[in-house]
């Protein structure tokens, strides 16, 4: 069996100030992360028929991933303009582009049955397929990144095996939104806390971790790296504790990285 299907999100992101796109989405990197940690994975969703876009499939085929289900259509790609303040990134605007332009089909259902684990985002727009995505997936993981709503939550969170949220309330406030998130019907929750660390809950167990030490060159990808850590030590030995800190440890190596993987393109080659 495959070990993780990234299902949904992608974007192009542009470094305003270097001049530098880069492939990324929470699906895409969670899946090209997996990729490197030695795990097949794959990924599917919608890209335009642009630079952006061949930009982000020959990144993807270039890591190995499997892209045999990936559209394709005319437009723009998803982007995302970002300014970099010191060695910290803002988001100052985005489109969604052609993301949204595809239908999932009963293949695509069969295709994410052969995979471990189902990975999906709050970015991905793919909410209303989440019950048809819960029959397929043997494990459902789903990113409500620091975007949750209670509204958001009490519409998902029953359909998730995994989730992971951002939160920067005390320990406390992060306990707690965690056990609303279970008491909503989700049995695994991780809850990153930026420098604080990250905090899992697993029915009445509480398993804390801090960061790690890193050479911080950018933190963009840093969440979705200690995800994808987080997941394939998780689906090997069944340990939060360990696929806590399998997750800080791949999100500190991530941040030596520029952009979410790496594989930059000058703005001026793709004239965007």
């Amino acid at each position: 069996m495959r070990r993780l299907l990234g299902i949904g999100d992608n974007t192009a992101d542009i470094y305003v100030s270097h001049g530098t796109m880069y492939p990324g989405g929470n699906a895409v990197n969670v899946a090209v992360l997996s990729a490197r940690l030695g795990h097949a994975a794959s990924y599917v969703g919608c890209v335009g028929d642009d630079a952006a876009g061949n930009m982000i499939l020959q990144a993807l085929r270039l890591e190995g991933v499997d892209l045999s289900r990936c559209r394709q259509v005319a437009g723009t790609t998803s982007w995302s303009r970002i300014e970099h303040r010191e060695r910290d990134r803002f988001f100052v605007g985005s489109s969604a582009g052609v993301q949204g332009q595809w239908t999932l089909t009963e293949d695509d259902l069969s295709f994410a049955a052969e995979h471990r684990i189902v990975h999906t985002s709050i970015y991905s727009d793919l909410d209303a397929e989440l019950p048809r995505l819960r029959q397929a997936a043997a494990t459902l993981s789903y990113d409500f990144s620091s975007e949750w709503t209670e509204a958001h939550l009490e519409r998902v969170a029953s359909f998730v095996d995994v989730a992971f949220l951002s939160c920067d309330l005390p320990e406390a406030g992060c306990l707690e939104l965690a056990a609303d998130v279970a008491r909503r019907g989700t049995p695994l929750v991780v809850v990153t806390r930026g420098a604080a660390g990250s905090l899992a809950l697993h029915g009445e167990a509480v398993y804390r971790h801090g960061t790690e030490p890193a050479n911080v060159v950018d933190t963009l990808g840093a969440g979705d790296a200690l995800i994808a850590g987080f997941l394939n030590a998780w689906a090997e030995h069944a340990d939060v504790a360990a696929a806590l800190a399998a997750g800080a440890r791949y999100a500190a190596q991530n941040c030596s990285t520029f952009g979410a993987f790496g594989h930059g393109v000058p703005l001026e080659v793709l004239r965007v």
